[in-house]
């Protein structure tokens, strides 16, 4: 069975996860330095967000050069000894690739804009001629997801995609130049012992033939709902399954993972067929409100849309572009009892899970920064939407971090630090250690299936060989019948009456 099959993958956001040089920005440097924190924790990989030279107009997702380090998160050889003391730790190292987009600055952009019109250099992106007895209105109506048109003009009356920030021209995956690129790309960091790669949008390099109109309003808000001419184009899964030869080229099972918003589960899995990508992200899943039925109806949908294609389901709380999911359970003493019972539910389920940093200590959004520090692009379409909140560095020590980070670090953070947490047992880290080592050695528990028992109305109650999971998200005590064995562990209070079961609100408790 593959690695991947039943993995927990910690991502770390390289800007906010830990400082190596004290500049006030997180690095290559800071991560080496915790790689030890991380296979303690008892994660079995690490996904690092973009680190390439970037003019970080979107954070690093702005790739101005493929092959090398920015110089404020370190340098080539920074990647190397990181990735050689993972392995040593027995840690695997994946790394994002952005193939829908480059950076403005990128090479090959400022040659399409200088070479003109019906250039080379030109086609490898996706310019087009404007609309209007003088062309200056966009080819199409197609919106940025950051806000505004998905066009801009270049001085000689063209213009050129971006689907996201106008510094992020899309790249035309129409051109073998930018296959080829990519698929070299690739190779330079397998090379370099990398396990695997996360492909951003990796549902948006191919768009419709023609460009046509959306012709509707509110396209923004359909992404994930509904296909768009844009979006989840059949045309991506020959770029996937050409990716997938090259990384089964390479020994010690290299894996490609999808970030795929795909109008149904159906689609989605679609990404994970056995000769496309190994792991594609369940954003149905973290998209799920507190509510035992929903939970239940998405669990079903992923593991059997997943199965119909041989592939594991994936299962994640929260990711750098969405709000902190304590917050968004509801903040506060409430938020964080919800967190902690989803972790133990997302921990105990078929196939693999992701963690992103901050998450195993509990941490919410932060929602009150200074106006002068909000720098994301995305807040252009909805000043609500930003996701500054979710990348504030993390907090390593109780005495609190050092001035001059990126993000400031809220004072009330100290309690919630590393340090302050290690030395309480009753701790959301100690949860997550002591779930993550116990996954690891019960043998029910990893890829496989699960059986629903049955429970109350509000409750979750599933059995998976000798292990059982039993999740309470009401707000009162529920009494669930049976006593299925020895208490594991439990993220809230419990009891047992005769043959029943009795959890606390907004809990969940694992058995054998």
């Amino acid at each position: 069975m593959g690695w991947w099959r039943d993995a927990v993958i910690y991502q770390v956001y390289v800007r906010s996860f830990a400082d190596g040089n004290g500049d006030g920005v997180g690095d290559l440097l800071g991560v080496r330095g915790r790689l030890r924190y991380l296979a303690e924790l008892g994660v079995d990989a690490v996904w690092l967000t973009p680190f390439y030279p970037s003019p970080m107009a979107d954070f690093g997702y702005d790739v101005a050069d493929y092959r090398d380090v920015d110089p404020i998160l370190g340098s080539l050889g920074d990647a190397k000894d990181l990735i050689e003391d993972a392995h040593d730790l027995g840690l695997r190292i994946i790394v994002d690739v952005v193939p829908n987009h480059t950076s403005d600055r990128h090479p090959w952009f400022a040659a399409a804009v200088q070479s003109g019109p019906g250039s080379p250099e030109r086609k490898r992106y996706v310019f087009r001629d404007g609309k209007g007895d003088d062309g200056d209105l966009p080819p199409n109506d197609w919106e940025s997801i950051f806000g505004g048109p998905a066009w801009t003009r270049v001085e000689d009356g063209q213009w050129y995609l971006h689907l996201f920030a106008p510094e992020q021209p899309d790249l035309n995956w129409e051109h073998p130049e930018v296959h080829a690129e990519f698929a070299d790309v690739l190779r330079f960091w397998l090379d370099l012992g990398v396990d695997g790669f996360r492909i951003d949008v990796a549902h948006g390099m191919v768009k419709a033939p023609g460009l046509p109109d959306v012709g509707h309003p509110g396209q923004v808000e359909l992404i994930g709902a509904d296909v768009v001419p844009f979006f989840d184009q059949d045309g991506v899964h020959d770029i996937h399954r050409a990716w997938r030869k090259i990384l089964d080229s390479y020994a010690g099972e290299r894996i490609g993972v999808a970030e795929a918003w795909a109008p149904s589960p159906e689609r989605l899995a679609n990404y994970v067929r056995p000769d496309e990508l190994h792991q594609a992200f369940n954003f149905h899943f973290l998209k799920t409100p507190w509510d035992a039925d929903r939970f239940r109806e998405v669990i079903d949908e992923s593991l059997r849309t997943a199965a119909l294609v041989g592939a594991p389901s994936t299962w994640v709380l929260s990711n750098h572009d969405v709000k902190r999911h304590v917050t968004r359970y509801g903040g506060g003493e409430l938020g964080l009892r919800r967190a902690r019972a989803a972790a133990l539910l997302m921990l105990a389920l078929p196939g693999s899970a992701y963690v992103y940093q901050g998450e195993e200590l509990g941490l919410p959004e932060v929602l009150d920064l200074p106006e002068h520090y909000l720098r994301d692009p995305q807040r252009l379409r909805d000043p609500e939407s930003g996701r500054d909140g979710c990348r504030v560095p993390l907090p390593w020590s109780a005495d609190g971090e050092p001035p001059g980070s990126w993000l400031p670090v809220p004072v009330e953070w100290r309690d919630l630090s590393v340090e302050a947490q290690l030395r309480d047992g009753a701790s959301m880290l100690s949860l997550y250690r002591a779930a993550l080592r116990l996954r690891r050695e019960h043998p029910s528990l990893g890829d496989g299936a699960l059986t629903w028992l049955p429970g109350p109305a509000g409750t979750l109650s599933f059995r998976r060989g000798s292990f059982t999971c039993l999740v309470n998200l009401t707000s009162e005590w529920a009494e669930l019948p049976g006593v299925p064995g020895d208490l594991l562990l439990a993220s809230a209070g419990w009891d047992v009456q005769g043959e029943v079961v009795r959890l606390a609100p907004d809990s969940a408790t694992w058995w054998t």
